[in-house]
C-alpha cells in the first residue's frame, strides 16, 4: 500500500507515523495491497479554502476527505479491487486546538483525524444516522488496535465491517 504524506502545514508533524497508521488502517480494512492514497497536511487558510469550495462553509475545519475510486474493503474470502483510494486534507493547527480542548496530545488528535478521514474515503458517513455509531465505533477500535501495535501488544485478525 502506498501512502504519500505531504506536510504543507508549516508545523512539525510525525509524517512517518501517520503514513504507517494509514497503511495499518488500509490493511485492517482489507484493501488491495496496491491501493494508494495521499494525506496532505495543510494550514488553516488552505483548509478553509477547501472547506468553502467543497462544503460551502467559509471557515477552517479539521479534516476533509476526497474519495476517488470508491474502493471498499475486500471480502474476507476474496480479493479487493485495487486503485486510488483518495486524498485527505488535514489541518494540524485545528487538530492542536481540538486536542487542547479534549485534554490530549496533538498527535492523538492527528491519529484520530487520519482514521476518520480514511473511513470517509471508504464510504462511511457519520452524517447518515444509520452509519453514525458504526463509523465512530470502528474508528475507536482501529485506534485501539493501532495503540496495541505501537506498544507491542498482539493484535489478531481484521476489523469487521
Amino acid at each position: 500500500m502506498n501512502v504519500d504524506v505531504l506536510n504543507e502545514s508549516g508545523d512539525e508533524v510525525d509524517v512517518v507515523e501517520l503514513a504507517r497508521l494509514s497503511r495499518f488502517v488500509m490493511s485492517r480494512m482489507r484493501l488491495h495491497p496496491a491501493t494508494e492514497m495521499c494525506l496532505r497536511l495543510v494550514d488553516e487558510a488552505t483548509i478553509a479554502s477547501l472547506n468553502q469550495r467543497w462544503m460551502d462553509t467559509a471557515e477552517p475545519t479539521d479534516v476533509l476527505a476526497f474519495p476517488m475510486d470508491e474502493l471498499g474493503g475486500g471480502p474476507a474470502d476474496g480479493q479487493p479491487a485495487e486503485g486510488y483510494l483518495g486524498d485527505i486534507a488535514l489541518c494540524p493547527q485545528v487538530a492542536s486546538r481540538q486536542a487542547s480542548e479534549a485534554g490530549h496530545a496533538t498527535i492523538e488528535e492527528m491519529r484520530l483525524l487520519t482514521v476518520h478521514g480514511l473511513l470517509h474515503l471508504l464510504g462511511y458517513d457519520h452524517g447518515v444516522p444509520e452509519q453514525h455509531a458504526t463509523m465512530f465505533d470502528l474508528q475507536v477500535r482501529l485506534l485501539a488496535e493501532w495503540q496495541g501495535v505501537r506498544t507491542g501488544e498482539s493484535v489478531e485478525g481484521s476489523v469487521p465491517r
